[in-house]
């Protein structure tokens, strides 16, 4: 980092008309002071979940060696370039998943609702829904207060929170991960314009006419910001002034993405309080776009916590892109068929693509001294390991960043056979500097990350 002699806050922002635009950490933004004392802003703390259902092909998942070093498998082969990064954690289990006595079905709902909370829900239809308060809201609740968005929740699949999406059990419960509280799961947003407007506002009528004009005039929200980027460009350091622009480039870039999805769009919206727009027709497009918008929210400090459900359980999406016609969830119940199964196994490993890019995109963008994936403390994985059975012992869970082992090689860590996964899940909030007690079923930290 350089370090300059002008001293910018580090929460500002420029304003227009309907547009109020964060900027990322800038050098002109460590006060002069540091450097005459020879230290450096504290880097932030951040938490991402990431969470993909209807479990995996797990010979495919597991690595075949434990400790350092270890060979990667087939799903997880595209985070090669971040394996040092790495801890693979196997023989972790949720009993709050499983059913209680005469419960029967609703292994998916339960996975969904208990991965972050470790609390098993309430079986009911109706509004009397119960849970647990989750993970990353007791994150935010601390490390939360310091952004203008607490955290920030989002999904791939539509996201309501009403009616049954398994037999006798609510939606809520499968198309959220995140609880403020037992009683208040928090709705994710799939639609990648109101993600947008969310994090960068934009006070145009919401009608359908209104935003159609928008698209018509392929108006960019900084368009309202011209004036000021360009006054404020003139102060800064040349290096400052190019990390400006690859920021504003990229802000365009998913503009442009958004509107694209939307002209290609041929569905009529109705008019709603927040405009919505469309959806990228393949799985990959819009999973990218998503995680493109995780990146600004984190570059410009406006949250540092985010979940993130790249598909839901029970989903019936299909992938005709890769050739699979089949939908999800129908495909991981496989019989042990091989033909099904391994598309199950490509389907696992696309959606590891897709986060190998999110972390390409966090490599690549700088954060004070380093980049924002060496500030970042993120959890990936199910509440399902193998479908067929639907078996909530041995989940396939993986950590990346600061909660990880940082050795050469990274880590594969055994632990006991049905840990606790919200053993894990403490010694995660203690990483990120939220210590917490208890969660859920939790019987105590996970002693294998103490000391990473």
């Amino acid at each position: 980092m350089i370090i300059t002699k002008m001293a910018l806050p580090r929460r500002t922002f420029l304003r227009g008309v309907g547009a109020t635009l964060a900027l990322p950490l800038l050098d002109g933004m460590v006060p002069a002071l540091s450097a005459m004392r020879n230290t450096v802003a504290k880097p932030t703390s951040r938490l991402h979940v990431s969470y993909v259902p209807n479990g995996m092909i797990m010979d495919q998942w597991t690595p075949p060696t434990e400790g350092q070093g270890f060979e990667l498998p087939k799903t997880l082969a595209p985070l090669k370039p971040f394996q040092d990064r790495m801890t693979v954690v196997t023989g972790l289990a949720s009993e709050p998943m499983f059913p209680l006595p005469g419960e029967g079905t609703g292994d998916h709902v339960r996975a969904a609702a208990a991965f972050l909370t470790g609390v098993h829900p309430k079986k009911t239809e109706g509004p009397d829904i119960r849970g647990g308060t989750s993970m990353d809201q007791i994150a935010a609740a601390q490390i939360g207060q310091a952004t203008q968005l607490t955290s920030l929740e989002l999904a791939l699949d539509p996201n309501e929170l009403i009616g049954a999406c398994e037999a006798g059990w609510s939606c809520a419960y499968a198309n959220t991960l995140s609880w403020r509280n037992p009683t208040t799961p928090l709705p994710m947003e799939n639609q990648p314009r109101a993600v947008f407007e969310r994090l960068f506002g934009d006070t145009d009528d919401t009608s359908q006419a209104a935003r159609l004009a928008r698209i018509r005039e392929d108006r960019s929200i900084l368009d309202s910001l011209v004036h000021e980027v360009d006054t404020f460009r003139h102060t800064l350091a040349p290096g400052d002034r190019d990390k400006v622009n690859q920021y504003l480039d990229a802000i365009r870039d998913i503009e442009r993405r958004i509107q694209l999805a939307e002209l290609q769009s041929d569905v009529e919206l109705p008019e709603l309080a927040r405009p919505t727009g469309g959806i990228p027709d393949t799985f990959a497009d819009h999973a990218r776009l998503m995680f493109d918008l995780q990146v600004l929210a984190l570059q410009t400090d406006m949250t540092r916590v985010i979940t993130f459900m790249m598909s839901r359980e029970v989903s019936p999406r299909t992938y005709p892109e890769l050739g699979i016609p089949d939908p999800h969830h129908g495909l991981s119940h496989h019989q042990n068929n091989p033909v099904q199964m391994e598309k199950l196994a490509k389907l696992n490993r696309h959606h590891m693509d897709q986060f190998a890019y999110f972390l390409e995109q966090l490599h690549a963008t700088p954060d004070g001294d380093g980049s924002l994936l060496d500030h970042m403390t993120m959890l990936y994985g199910s509440g399902i390991s193998d479908s067929n059975q639907h078996l909530h012992v041995n989940l396939p869970i993986m950590l990346i960043g600061q909660a990880s082992d940082r050795r050469p090689g990274g880590h594969h860590v055994r632990v006991t056979d049905e840990t606790p996964l919200t053993n894990l899940q403490l010694s995660v909030l203690e990483k990120v500097g939220v210590p917490t007690d208890r969660l859920g079923d939790s019987s105590g930290r996970l002693a294998h990350l103490t000391d990473v």
